[in-house]
C-alpha cells in the first residue's frame, strides 16, 4: 500500500535532487487523465490530473529510501510500472532495483518489491529502463557491472524470471526500452563503436543482441517512439551536434535528421497535428527554453524545424505524451524544483501550445 513518511505538500525544497528519469514519467490513464511521477526525498511522489484539468496535491507512493532515479513504463492495460534504485541494508554502496505498480489513475501503488541486481551485490552500474509487452509483463533493463545489459522480466503466470545477461560492452548508462507494433520488447543503447539493439524474436523470449551499427553517439541523449508502421525509431545526438534517427525496421543505417538546439537529452512522442499523425521531438535549447520539432510520422524526408516555447529555465528534463484526443501533452521538471505542464491547443493550426502552468 502507499504510505507517507511526511506530507509531500510541505516537503522541503532543499531535499529535492535533480533526478535521472527514464521512460514516460507523464502517464495517461484509461479515462484520459494524466499523472506525473518524480523521485523526491527517498520516495516516489505523484500528482494526478482532475476531470476539470486541475492537478491534485502531491501524494507519496513510498519507496523506502529511493535514490533520485526513476524509470516508468506503461502497458496496453494502462497500468503504470515504477522502477527505482534503493541502497541495500548492508551499509555499503550497494544498490538494488525495486518495482511497484499503479493499477488505476490516482489510486495507491502496490507494494514496492526488490528485484535485486543483475550482479547480486553491486554499486550503481547504470540507470534502469522499463518496457511493458503486449501481455502486460514488465521488462526491467539495466547496465551491468561488465558494461553490458541485463534484464529481468515478469512471468505471465506471475512472479519474475531470473536476471538474463544480454551481453554487450561499454554501453550508455541510460538505455532506452520500447515496445514495437507486434507487442515485442526492444532495447536500444550505444557504445563507442555505435548503436546497439536488442529485440525479442517471440513473445516472452529473451531479447537478442543485434550487430552494432556504426555511429558517433552522445551518451544520455537517446529517445525512442513506435511509429504507425509498428517499427521503433530511435533518436539521438551525434558528436557533430545533429539529431539523428535510426529505425532498423525501415532503414539499416542511422541518418542525420535535424540540427540539435542543445546538448541535453531528447524526448519523443506522437500526436495529431491538423489531423496528421506526427512525431514530435523535444530538447532544451541553449538559451534554456524548451524547443519542439514535428513532422509527419516516419516521413523524415519532409524535414522538421524547431520552435521554442515557454520561458528560459535552468536544466530541464522533458517528457511527452499523447492525449485521448490525439493532442500533445508535455511535462518538464527542473531545479528549484520546477514542475510544469502544457497541452497542444485544440483549435490552432500547427503545433501551438497553451501557456506553461505549474503543477506543484
Amino acid at each position: 500500500m502507499a504510505y507517507r513518511t511526511e506530507d509531500p505538500t510541505t516537503r522541503s525544497r532543499e531535499q529535492f535532487t535533480f533526478p535521472q528519469l527514464r521512460g514516460g514519467w507523464l502517464t495517461r490513464g484509461v479515462e484520459g487523465r494524466f499523472s506525473v511521477y518524480l523521485p523526491w526525498g527517498g520516495e516516489v511522489v505523484r500528482w494526478t490530473e482532475s476531470a476539470d484539468g486541475s492537478w491534485s496535491e502531491a501524494v507519496s507512493l513510498g519507496g523506502g529510501g529511493l535514490l533520485p532515479i526513476l524509470a516508468v513504463g506503461q502497458g496496453p492495460d494502462r497500468y503504470v510500472h515504477l522502477v527505482g534504485l534503493r541502497p541495500t541494508s548492508s551499509g555499503d554502496d550497494h544498490v538494488e532495483l525495486v518495482h511497484a505498480t499503479q493499477y488505476q489513475t490516482g489510486r495507491p501503488a502496490a507494494e514496492w518489491r526488490s528485484l535485486g541486481h543483475s550482479n547480486g551485490r553491486a554499486p550503481w552500474t547504470g540507470n534502469p529502463s522499463v518496457a511493458v509487452d503486449a501481455k502486460g509483463c514488465a521488462y526491467v533493463f539495466t547496465r551491468n557491472g561488465g558494461g553490458g545489459l541485463s534484464v529481468r522480466a515478469q512471468k505471465e503466470s506471475g512472479g519474475w524470471h531470473p536476471w538474463w545477461d544480454l551481453n554487450g560492452w561499454g554501453t550508455d548508462p541510460s538505455p532506452v526500452a520500447a515496445v514495437n507494433g507486434a507487442g515485442l520488447v526492444e532495447l536500444y543503447t550505444a557504445t563507442a563503436q555505435g548503436l546497439l539493439r536488442y529485440v525479442q524474436e517471440e513473445p516472452g523470449g529473451v531479447p537478442v543482441r543485434q550487430d552494432v551499427v556504426p555511429a558517433e553517439v552522445t551518451f544520455g541523449t537517446l529517445a525512442a517512439v513506435t511509429g504507425p508502421s509498428g517499427h521503433v525509431s530511435l533518436y539521438y545526438c551525434d558528436k557533430e551536434g545533429r539529431v539523428c534517427v535510426w529505425s532498423p525496421g525501415r532503414s539499416p543505417q542511422a541518418m542525420p535528421f535535424i540540427a540539435a538546439v542543445g546538448t541535453g537529452p531528447l524526448a519523443a512522442s506522437r500526436c495529431r497535428i491538423d489531423g496528421v499523425d506526427c512525431t514530435v521531438l523535444a530538447q532544451q535549447s541553449a538559451d534554456g527554453r524548451l524547443s519542439l520539432a514535428a513532422y509527419p510520422a516516419e516521413q523524415e524526408m519532409a524535414g522538421a524545424w524547431w520552435a521554442e516555447t515557454g520561458q528560459p529555465h535552468g536544466p530541464l528534463l522533458t517528457t511527452l505524451e499523447q492525449g485521448l484526443d490525439g493532442g500533445l501533452v508535455a511535462a518538464a521538471v527542473g531545479e528549484g524544483p520546477v514542475l510544469i505542464t502544457t497541452r497542444q491547443k485544440r483549435s490552432s493550426e500547427g503545433i501551438l501550445l497553451d501557456t506553461w502552468r505549474s503543477i506543484m
